[in-house]
């Protein structure tokens, strides 16, 4: 008789269901999965998305740095526009400061990162601070700066907090913060944001080394904690994150916007003295706009180079510590400085965001006044009204590109499945190429191209250029969860009867539902966060809340900085709220898929 399915065949995977066919035969129930054709085109789809736009701007850079932009005249290739970059006042000087702030920055928030993670992994207080320092990855670069910027400025939150009483100071000291000319602020702002990526993406290689376990053996060595952790088990860590490493070096030296709020102004660093040229309307700077965004590419080469250099020194003295017969047992000190130097990047970046969101409703706020003397929505009613259309703007380019980016990523992942083997380590370097590549260095040449073809300022071709930063952080944020979600649940539901394609939908997609949505949240503020794919992509045309606040840096209206700050503070605030509720609500019944 036919009573459902019969376990008759056994494959790699384990036994897998079949059914009886109306002539009492039996028929094997691999049938073929319909949506296999569609995530064969996932891979190709992601590599041409990623791949494309950056080899395309890459030659759209290359060209006029030679002289030849037939556009402007230039049909011959010359060394005209590189001596014309040589010549502009300061250029060694601002690629000088790209190229510390950089290299500074990266070290800076991996050196407080691997000490934490040695120190304290595994605690209790790990835990604490990992839940704490995690929806900062929400907070875009620009709202983290200027809320930096506004703690520490000589009129800022924290010199009220100690004026009068142990400062003396009645008036703002005269004081070069924010826009010091080494740049050192803006080596700080950033690293309030590249210790939660870089410790996120510890966490997640953290599992993949048996970290308790190697703990577990250097303490019988005699190793302290933090020694034992790393020099056994950071070895490890670090290959499978170096790509992310290379991103945060890559992005710091040559990022725009938080240069524009906290970097040097005399000169100031490379990347916005390109767009200062790409944005002029004397047109013969393109050709010096493009020769300086191949010395942007170089600049950020030479920062991978030496970092390179850097690792075979650190890989050098951990061999020889190794063996050096020391155990530093005591390191209650370095596990102290390096909690509190995670904890003061978060408390910062927080305490930051508070005075933005009071600067935005602020009345008569003299110093040192440690609050303002009255409340006012004065700055709201006077940006409302110019409010809706980047703000529209904002939702219909983020949402759009996050929406794509999450389904290439569910038909890259499934097509894994498909073949029973993860990306390998070329994917990964193609994922990661929007990221390693300085900004400049391609956007430049791809506004080109999109001019040429008269799709400049239009919304499916901002859409695409976020698409492209956007994809490779929604990748990443999904595909631990996918991988190691338990493939016998879809087995079992295959065993009842279920299709492959019912099982997919039915099984696969709501365990991973919070996953889904945590990704779509990343995607979603790395695309509120997008300042120069905007600017050059939507030519001035098409602004959003992130270029409206970044474009304010320059006065000195902190009331409406705070507003347009507050706004674009709050756009990635909601999707991770959606990110955490939805779930929650769905599964409110089923505490299995309860986190």
């Amino acid at each position: 008789m036919n009573s459902g399915p019969l376990w008759t065949s056994r494959t790699r995977a384990g036994w897998t269901p079949s059914k009886r066919n109306g002539r009492g035969a039996t028929a094997p129930a691999t049938e073929p999965f319909s949506g296999a054709q569609v995530t064969r085109l996932g891979p190709p789809l992601a590599v041409l998305l990623l791949g494309l736009p950056v080899l395309i701007g890459l030659l759209g850079t290359i060209l006029p740095a030679f002289g030849i932009l037939p556009a402007l005249g230039g049909v011959t290739p010359s060394l005209a526009p590189l001596e014309q970059l040589l010549a502009m006042p300061g250029v060694w000087r601002s690629a000088a400061l790209s190229f510390w702030i950089g290299l500074a920055s990266g070290a800076g928030s991996l050196f407080v990162v691997m000490l934490f993670v040695a120190g304290w992994s595994g605690t209790h207080t790990f835990k604490r601070l990992q839940r704490t320092i995690a929806p900062l990855l929400s907070v875009p670069h620009a709202a983290a700066a200027f809320g930096f910027a506004f703690l520490i400025a000589p009129s800022g939150f924290l010199a009220r907090l100690l004026s009068p009483e142990l400062t003396g100071w009645t008036a703002p000291p005269n004081v070069l913060i924010p826009n010091d000319s080494w740049g050192l602020s803006m080596i700080a702002g950033l690293m309030l944001k590249e210790i939660p990526f870089l410790l996120l993406i510890t966490l997640a290689a953290l599992p993949q080394v048996e970290a308790q376990r190697g703990r577990a053996v250097v303490a019988a060595l005699g190793f302290g904690r933090t020694a034992g952790f790393l020099l056994a088990l950071w070895p490890a860590i670090y290959r499978q994150i170096r790509l992310g490493i290379f991103a945060v070096l890559a992005f710091s030296s040559s990022v725009v916007d938080v240069a524009a709020i906290l970097g040097p102004t005399l000169p100031p660093t490379l990347a916005p003295r390109l767009l200062q040229w790409i944005t002029d309307p004397d047109l013969t700077l393109r050709f010096a706009a493009a020769a300086g965004a191949l010395l942007q590419l170089g600049v950020t080469l030479g920062v991978l180079l030496v970092w390179i250099g850097l690792e075979q020194g650190g890989a050098f003295l951990r061999d020889r510590v190794a063996t050096s017969g020391r155990r530093f047992r005591h390191d209650r000190a370095v596990r102290i400085v390096a909690a509190a130097g995670l904890a003061a990047s978060a408390g910062a970046v927080f305490l930051g965001l508070l005075t933005l969101a009071i600067w935005s409703i602020a009345g008569l706020w003299t110093f040192p006044d440690l609050l303002p003397q009255s409340l006012t929505l004065r700055g709201w009613e006077s940006v409302l009204p110019r409010l809706s259309n980047p703000l529209l703007t904002t939702l219909i380019v983020a949402a759009s590109a996050t929406l794509l980016a999450v389904a290439l990523a569910v038909l890259c992942l499934a097509n894994e499945d498909r073949r029973g083997r993860p990306a390998g380590r070329a994917a990964l370097w193609m994922i990661y190429l929007p990221l390693i590549i300085p900004q400049p260095a391609f956007l430049f040449g791809l506004q080109l191209a999109f001019v040429s073809v008269d799709l400049q300022a239009t919304l499916a071709a901002l859409v695409f250029v976020h698409l492209v930063f956007v994809l490779p952080y929604v990748f990443l944020s999904l595909s631990d969860p996918w991988r190691s979600l338990d493939r016998r649940y879809e087995q079992v539901a295959r065993g009842l009867g279920r299709s492959r394609r019912r099982a997919f939908w039915t099984v696969r997609m709501p365990l991973l539902l919070r996953a889904l949505l945590t990704a779509a949240a990343i995607g979603f503020a790395v695309s509120v966060g997008q300042y120069l794919p905007t600017v050059l992509i939507g030519a001035g045309r098409l602004t959003t809340v992130t270029t409206e606040a970044v474009a304010l840096a320059s006065g000195g209206n902190r009331r409406v900085i705070g507003v347009w700050t507050f706004v674009q503070m709050i756009l990635p605030f909601v999707g991770f709220l959606v990110a955490t509720l939805v779930p929650a609500l769905v599964f409110r019944r089923f505490r299995a898929v309860r986190v």
